[in-house]
């Protein structure tokens, strides 16, 4: 066995990354991120790219074995190990504390339910968990049955137009407090429109850019006027039998009307025909309502500082 390791290089090394973590991937097992949890967040205009090359992988010859990454924000650190190489966690874990941002000593370290291993190497060096919360998966064992209300649509997946879904995404996370539609053809710098027309013009680079989420099977509603009003994108891993649902947003003026349940309805009832077996959610009690149950157990680790002993 000989082992090395090598910086990401986010020109060349997305396309490997998604190799390692599909192929890692076990339906309950708990072991880190899917694979699309990394390519969503390299083609995100909220993450900060600047420490890429800290990111490292260990070889085993030709075959990706480890991974470090940071999310957002850059302090947050997450680790994915092949089985069979957990004797790896302890280098893994130095390498993040030596390397890794740690601006303002905020490090801390994203450690899931079947990361046993590194969540002893970080209690070897002093890291206490200091929060948790279940990021819920729905089992197509299971079955989700929402219907759209009435008074709205399901949109042609042939039929999307861009610059509405980026409007319904600008509103729907929150980007501005103002809730109702507007002009963004009219001209007026005294309002938000250049930065959510800046926003649309990512969104479409992104949809260009991504190498495996699959918007053919995203969900977008729209009301009676044609406005957009819920997403729900797509991310379909046969690998993994996995259908990862990211993202979610309904604008602010249409929220719990049940539209994002009859969203993710659809995609139970699309992603289910293709052989998916369960569709990742999120922490909000939402999920849970409509029938989500255990999926992803998020652990956070911190040292105490100097303060704090």
């Amino acid at each position: 066995m000989s082992i090395t390791t090598k910086q990401f290089q986010l020109s060349e090394d997305l396309a490997l990354i998604w190799d390692f973590l599909t192929d890692m991937y076990e339906k309950g097992a708990d072991n880190g991120v899917a694979a699309p949890f990394f390519e969503y967040a390299m083609h995100s205009n909220w993450m900060d790219k600047s420490y890429t090359d800290l990111d490292r992988l260990w070889f085993d010859g030709d075959k990706v074995v480890a991974l470090v990454f940071y999310e957002d924000p850059v302090t947050n650190i997450f680790f994915n190990i092949r089985k069979g190489y957990e004797f790896l966690a302890d280098e893994m874990i130095d390498y993040a504390i030596a390397k890794m941002p740690n601006f303002d000593d905020q490090q801390q370290f994203i450690l899931f339910g079947g990361q046993e291993c590194l969540k002893k190497a970080a209690e070897k060096r002093g890291y206490k968990q200091v929060f948790e919360y279940e990021d819920r998966v729905f089992d197509f064992g299971n079955e989700l049955s929402y219907e759209l209300p009435e008074g709205y649509r399901f949109v042609e997946p042939d039929k999307v137009d861009i610059l509405k879904l980026a409007r319904l995404c600008w509103y729907g996370f929150g980007h501005s407090e103002r809730g109702e539609f507007v002009d963004w053809d009219k001209e007026d710098d005294s309002d938000d429109w250049t930065p959510a027309k800046q926003y649309h013009a990512f969104l479409e680079s992104a949809r260009d850019l991504s190498l495996h989420q699959t918007h053919d099977y995203d969900v977008i509603i729209e009301d009676s006027n044609g406005e957009y009003v819920c997403y729900a994108g797509m991310w379909w891993v046969p690998e993994n039998h996995l259908a990862y649902m990211e993202p979610l947003c309904t604008h602010p003026d249409h929220r719990r009307k049940g539209l994002a349940a009859s969203a993710l309805t659809l995609h139970y009832r699309h992603m289910k025909a293709l052989g998916a077996t369960h569709m990742t959610g999120g922490a909000d009690p939402f999920y849970e309502k409509i029938g989500y149950g255990k999926g992803f157990h998020w652990t956070f680790w911190k040292r105490p500082n100097k303060e704090e002993l």
